[in-house]
């Protein structure tokens, strides 16, 4: 039987593919701590999220609620989407994605070509708005007395945090259970404290840290908008069942201005990561110089940066949205080039 870290070399549907991703060693101090990466845009569809699809998908299938030639509804801002995309057309489900035009286009665009439906909130498709609360609201209508159709419901659905599981796994074994810090983003929370939860069993003590955009409400207010999609919880929405505060040692907010300038940055050293992942990161490198000596922390980094060509990476997009700042760019820039080239890191 193959280990975490192993797949067997010719598989036959692209689900067979999720997990084994790799962990990166983005930046170090001269004391030996050091941060890594763990590169969930290396699962099929570019995003961790498939994970918890899959897990949901399955859960479904075991009790009974989804049968062959079954509708599968979900309320996603694009990532939760691609996953289940790829689950419906492996299993023969029809998938609905209820969204809006917080999603990146390249996000609905990859959803529709595997064959999803799209189903919008926003009818005009128009301003970028977020509407949670109602895409919820419309997906557990759309399923509610039908047949052999299956509301996923990640917000709320344990399957989510299940998914999660292989990722601590997989962390224990790269790593031979030396792990002090995991720091990743808080939406669903699945990822996050499902990760959390699992690893806790398998290496001990260590610092779990949440990282949601300032503007989302489940650390705290004040509730704004917000531009970092799939994470965080927005004004009107429900803090997702799955946020388990008892395991988050602390919880703290990036806002989209130096999230994006750390995605830029990070670009820089030849590696694109999406927007919430540039908050973690961000927060990841603020915290690394006062790390006691030989800290390992794991940023969970849910996934790439290529499909926010039109919106993090571009300039019209970011200036429109007064969020282009090249002093804080600047300065992640800075932050980030020394801690690249201090002596602790290997050649």
């Amino acid at each position: 039987m193959p280990g975490a870290l192993q797949r067997p070399a010719v598989v036959s549907r692209m689900s067979d593919l999720i997990g084994y991703t790799p962990l990166l060693q983005l930046a170090t101090t001269e004391t030996g701590s050091r941060l890594l990466l763990k590169l969930e845009m290396f699962n099929p569809t570019g995003t961790a999220k498939i994970r918890m699809a899959r897990a949901m998908i399955d859960a479904a299938e075991a009790a009974g609620e989804l049968r062959t030639g079954g509708r599968i509804i979900e309320s996603t801002s694009g990532n939760t989407g691609l996953g289940l995309s790829v689950i419906a057309a492996e299993r023969g489900y029809t998938f609905t994605a209820v969204v809006d035009g917080h999603a990146a286009a390249d996000k609905l665009r990859a959803m529709k070509a595997l064959g999803a439906e799209l189903v919008r909130v926003d009818a005009d498709g128009d301003g970028g708005e977020l509407h949670t609360a109602a895409r919820e609201e419309l997906a557990e209508n759309m399923a509610r007395n039908e047949d052999n159709t299956v509301f996923t419901e990640q917000h709320n659905n344990p399957a989510n945090s299940f998914g999660y599981f292989p990722v601590a796994h997989e962390l224990a074994e790269a790593l031979d259970g030396r792990l002090d810090i995991l720091i990743g983003a808080v939406g669903t929370g699945g990822g996050l404290c499902g990760t959390g939860r699992e690893l806790a069993t398998l290496i001990g003590d260590f610092t779990t840290i949440g990282v949601e955009p300032k503007g989302s409400v489940a650390f705290g207010g004040p509730a704004h908008d917000y531009h970092q999609s799939g994470t965080g919880t927005p004004e009107g929405a429900e803090i997702g069942a799955l946020v388990d505060f008892d395991l988050i040692d602390e919880g703290v907010k990036v806002g989209d201005i130096e999230a994006f300038a750390t995605c830029r940055a990070v670009a820089r050293t030849g590696l694109l990561i999406g927007g919430s992942a540039g908050g973690v990161v961000h927060e990841a490198l603020t915290r690394l110089p006062a790390l006691p000596p030989g800290t390992t922390m794991v940023a969970l980094i849910n996934d790439g940066g290529e499909k926010y060509m039109d919106t993090v990476f571009n300039d019209d997009w970011m200036a429109e949205h007064h969020l282009l700042s090249p002093e804080v760019e600047r300065e992640v820039d800075e932050h980030l080039t020394k801690l690249r080239r201090n002596p602790m890191t290997p050649c």
